[in-house]
């Protein structure tokens, strides 16, 4: 996984939509879902938000952890 990816899941903030100016790795995880069944947008923003997807299914929060306490 490229690390650039998880620090940016820490610092950046949704660009748009219902939680706008959220930092994408504080999305309620029913939003992600959605995005699931939805379909996830095209580009980086498609690729940070399935990964927060991932991460969240998968139980790995603690990988971010890290990145948050900088």
């Amino acid at each position: 996984m490229n690390p650039e990816i998880l620090k940016s899941l820490v610092t950046m903030p949704m660009p748009y939509g219902k939680y706008k100016g959220t930092i994408i790795c504080n999305l309620p995880e029913h939003y992600l879902s959605w995005y699931q069944l939805k379909g996830f947008p095209a580009g980086k923003m498609g690729e940070l938000l399935s990964t927060m997807y991932e991460i969240r299914l998968n139980g790995l929060e603690y990988l971010l952890k890290p990145l948050k306490d900088r």
